[in-house]
């Protein structure tokens, strides 16, 4: 499936800018199963400085320093992607899930795809003993991998309250856990940290996800949004797969992906520092437009959802 992206994020000040720096992954990410076939990026007002480098985790940032005083900046991001990702086999199985963790632990691989990187706790994904309980019920001796796992992004759905009232872009894992709601980013720390509690190593992702419109209805224009998810290292053999615990899915082509880390710290999609006094307020419009969609869309603006609602220190 071939993707067409476009990421608008508006910042509006109260009073003038004098400067802003921040740290842009909006390029899609690079590997076997998605293809980047082009990537733009504009800044307004242009930036004094752009540069550009690779991430701990293989990521693409773009870090963009503006001295121009500004009372707003616009940062637009459009791509063109294939994904090939596989769909998933049913009925789920893989390796027993102890057999995994043996594995993981053993592994002597520093390469940005190993284990090792993901097995240990974050400040946004510390190990919290009620999370673990939570989580292990899915994981009974023996179980295979990859049903366990899908158990678990099936029982977040239906016992977690998607509400995006309810949280804030810094709260931890076991805050979301104790309310029973949140949104992607929480039902995906919430997973994280209960895998890593297991011993199973765990990433956060990054992205976009397809949505559909209802039928009869035209898609909107800017009304998608960015999307958070879980991918889990299921021995050498299987490599990672992702799961979707807001959707209670296996990854597959209808997901994008921007970054891949430990925590959303890693992969904001936009962050950094302005200096500046007053208010500000964030608009953000996504589009995910499948490159064979020919239904009429209408013009709409979405919220910043969480991925940008603190990006900037002032």
């Amino acid at each position: 499936m071939i993707y067409q992206l476009r990421h608008l994020t508006t910042y509006l000040y109260e009073k003038p800018v004098t400067f802003a720096r921040c740290a842009l992954r909006l390029a899609p990410w690079q590997d076997t199963a998605q293809s980047v076939m082009d990537s733009h990026l504009s800044i307004t007002p242009k930036p004094t400085l752009l540069e550009t480098h690779i991430g701990q985790f293989g990521e693409r940032v773009v870090t963009a320093t503006i001295e121009t005083p500004h009372r707003s900046l616009k940062i637009l991001a459009k791509s063109r992607v294939e994904v090939t990702r596989a769909g998933p086999t049913w009925p789920l199985g893989g390796r027993a899930w102890e057999a995994v963790r043996t594995e993981a632990f053993a592994s002597t691989s520093l390469d940005l795809a190993s284990p090792v990187h993901f097995l240990y706790p974050t400040r946004m994904t510390a190990l919290q003993p009620a999370i673990t309980a939570f989580v292990a019920e899915s994981f009974q001796p023996g179980r295979p991998v990859l049903e366990a796992a899908f158990d678990v992004a099936r029982r977040i759905k239906a016992e977690f309250a998607y509400d995006p009232k309810s949280t804030e872009v810094s709260t931890p894992a076991i805050e979301a856990f104790t309310a029973r709601h949140g949104v992607c980013q929480d039902f995906a720390h919430i997973m994280i940290a209960g895998l890593r509690g297991l011993g199973l190593p765990a990433a956060y992702v990054s992205g976009y996800l397809r949505t559909y419109a209802a039928p009869g209805k035209p898609r909107l224009e800017g009304a998608d949004a960015t999307h958070a998810w879980v991918s889990l290292w299921c021995g050498d053999a299987t490599g990672w797969v992702g799961f979707d615990p807001t959707n209670a899915l296996v990854v597959a082509e209808d997901h994008i992906v921007l970054a891949v880390g430990r925590d959303y710290a890693d992969v904001a999609p936009i962050g950094g520092v302005v200096l500046g006094p007053g208010d500000q307020l964030i608009k953000v419009a996504v589009d995910v437009i499948p490159a064979d969609e020919t239904e009429p869309r209408q013009k709409a603006e979405a919220p910043a959802d969480h991925d940008e609602h603190q990006a900037f220190a002032r």
